[in-house]
């Protein structure tokens, strides 16, 4: 068999053209294979696998429902607001967490049931882009055939840059420059726009940040921290070829860690207390006050170029958009690039030009044509809501951020993301 029939392992069937990309299945227990559907577009055939294993009980489900700010089925008990915190109380839950993530692997994020997706590096970035946004997924793993390996990640960061690059070149975008890039030449040309704004950059690719099944969750958790990465694959090496099983996240750990202790809440002393207590997230300075880190927000009548801008300057996810009380209207995330796939938006319009309003319009047309979003895309909490409301909120499959408003008004106050939680849980 050739690499790529190879890497398809017991569920390899034939695909369709060079450079597609595939679905695959390659536990090291039974897998069975339940729908094999062909998908079409107007550039693109390929076929697609969805398979079921055996693991744990699905509770997971995509999206919140009821009022966005409570959380249903809580399973902790409440006790006396505020809370002094004790510097002995984050110490002993810190430590008990990272016992708990030290003795657990990543087989225990392997959901019951879900696709797993693959891109060749040969493919083009349109067709990606395309890809991406029908399958309903913001990333996936670039697999090089010339290699028999996976190299890297593509993210809806490399699209925001690419609309960017292409902004910078034309006064238009057009489906034909995005026709003749590869995802291959697509990566040496960010590496080469790196280095043109950061001399001290690096001068070779960067390495693929992956895990083992049998790597402690909290070889995990680091691994995202660390560098930077939303996502990280899960590869099994044990055969010749290695074996893609699933795309780990935060979302994924903390939901491991509210599990293991739903029943034992008062082993970890910090869970009772408000957010506000904690030095949890990034909160908009008070007047007089300094803050280290900018609070970063844009009112709904700015341009999507200066939205995506600020989240790759600011090397932020998501920026909250607020009226002109700075009372939470909406949030716009790196993810909602891929809806600009919609109609081939990005053909047919100017970043400058397109209001962040406008853009979220086409975000959330493009969500309910697809079906992609099962509740709100805008998540929230209150200052005063204890630590273990926001885990719980946090480990819903979507929410990856919880923005901090206050009552009533809405008025923005901070933000606190997954990555916030576990620098703080970690330690």
């Amino acid at each position: 068999m050739t690499s790529w029939e190879e890497w398809m392992g017991d569920t390899y069937y034939e695909i369709n053209g060079s450079g597609l990309y595939g679905l695959k299945s390659c536990f090291p227990y039974p897998a069975k294979l339940v729908a094999d559907s062909g998908i079409q577009s107007s550039s693109v055939h390929f076929r697609s696998f969805s398979l079921l294993w055996r693991w744990f009980s699905v509770s997971e489900t995509p999206g919140v429902t009821g009022d966005s700010m409570d959380i249903d089925g809580d399973p902790f008990h409440h006790s006396d607001a505020n809370p002094k915190i004790l510097e002995a109380d984050v110490e002993l839950s810190r430590h008990r967490i990272s016992v708990f993530l030290s003795t657990h692997t990543a087989y225990e994020l392997l959901p019951e049931s879900g696709k797993v997706v693959a891109l060749d590096v040969s493919l083009p970035v349109k067709q990606a882009f395309h890809i991406l946004y029908e399958q309903g997924i913001s990333v996936a793993p670039l697999w090089d055939h010339n290699v028999g390996r996976f190299v890297g990640i593509l993210s809806p960061l490399d699209f925001i840059l690419i609309l960017r690059e292409l902004g910078n070149h034309g006064s238009e975008l057009t489906e034909e420059e995005l026709e003749t890039h590869a995802i291959s030449a697509w990566k040496e040309g960010k590496l080469q726009l790196t280095r043109k704004f950061d001399t001290n950059g690096p001068l070779n690719p960067r390495r693929l940040i992956d895990a083992g099944p049998h790597d402690s969750l909290k070889d995990v958790a680091l691994k995202l921290l660390q560098n930077k990465v939303a996502t990280i694959p899960i590869i099994s090496q044990d055969g010749s070829v290695p074996q893609l099983l699933h795309l780990a996240s935060l979302t994924g750990v903390l939901k491991c860690i509210c599990r293991h202790f739903k029943h034992s809440p008062a082993s970890l002393p910090i869970l009772q207390q408000p957010i506000c207590s904690i030095p949890l997230g990034t909160w908009v300075p008070k007047i007089g006050e300094s803050n280290g880190r900018p609070f970063a927000m844009l009112r709904a009548n700015a341009s999507l170029s200066d939205a995506l801008s600020l989240l790759v300057q600011a090397e932020v996810s998501a920026v909250p958009i607020v009226d002109e009380n700075d009372s939470l209207l909406d949030i716009y995330c790196r993810s909602d690039i891929t809806a600009l796939a919609k109609d081939r938006a990005y053909a047919q319009i100017h970043l400058n030009e397109l209001s962040i309003h406008q853009a979220l319009q086409l975000t959330q047309e493009a969500s309910a044509s697809y079906g992609f979003f099962n509740g709100q895309r805008c998540h929230m909490c209150l200052g005063s809501d204890p630590l273990h409301k926001v885990m719980d909120r946090l480990a819903i499959p979507g929410v990856r951020r919880l923005v901090i408003v206050e009552a009533g008004s809405k008025r923005v106050e901070g933000i606190i993301s997954l990555t916030d939680l576990f620098r703080f849980l970690i330690g």
